[in-house]
């Protein structure tokens, strides 16, 4: 998989991705990650990107010309199953979402900025959008952050036991059951007597039941659904 990153701050993307699972993945070739620096493609020699709104208002606006420029040198390179805008009124993220984008080839994320971009582009360059919450940031970088790590971390061999992905709270419209690890008992706290059996069958059954019971106190929504 392939995944493009166009912003106009791309150190706050570095530190995401030179850590932990998602450096792995990538010195693993599991995954190519590349970030654009959107001023390289501004105008003028100040490398303009954002522009006064027409009809007046406060807040900047990221102008087209230069997000379509970069966008369609990309496009020129390969062909991208999504090109995915991050912004407060996408569609909400979900474990779906990650899911279904885990199975593509190439993905393009673009960071909004300021009050956002120039809405042409949305109209005739972008497939998807996407948010991943009610709130707003400043702007779409750590949003994608978070989009691309959701998805990375579903390829296959970038965990250690890919089982561990299928598991995980959400998979399945439920949340993942407790877990716990040595020592069995700590000033008192004791691990349930089931996990210490060795009984599997009666265990997967357990944290079936309690992950129903969790799902059912903390997000009843999901069981509707």
């Amino acid at each position: 998989m392939r995944i493009d990153i166009i912003t106009a701050l791309p150190a706050l993307l570095h530190s995401p991705f030179n850590d932990s699972i998602l450096k792995r993945a990538i010195q693993n070739g599991l995954v190519e990650v590349h970030i654009h620096d959107l001023r390289e493609y501004g105008l003028g020699k100040h490398r303009q990107i954002d522009d006064y709104q027409f009809g007046g208002g406060a807040g900047m606006v990221m102008m087209v010309e230069p997000i379509f420029n970069c966008i369609e040198q990309l496009r020129q390179e390969r062909e991208y199953d999504e090109i995915i805008y991050m912004t407060p009124d996408g569609d909400r993220f979900e474990q779906r979402t990650a899911n279904r984008l885990s199975l593509k080839e190439n993905l393009m994320l673009l960071c909004g900025h300021y009050k956002g971009i120039d809405q042409r582009i949305r109209d005739h360059l972008i497939t998807m959008e996407i948010s991943i919450g009610d709130y707003v940031l400043s702007g779409g970088e750590l949003a994608a952050a978070v989009v691309s790590d959701a998805i990375i971390r579903l390829l296959p061999g970038v965990l250690n036991d890919e089982s561990s992905a299928l598991t995980d709270s959400f998979q399945d419209d439920l949340l993942a059951p407790p877990v716990y690890t040595r020592p069995a008992d700590f000033k008192g706290w004791k691990v349930p007597e089931i996990l210490t059996g060795g009984n599997f069958p009666k265990i997967e059954e357990w944290r079936h039941e309690m992950a129903i019971k969790r799902t059912r106190e903390r997000r009843p929504d999901l069981l509707e659904d």
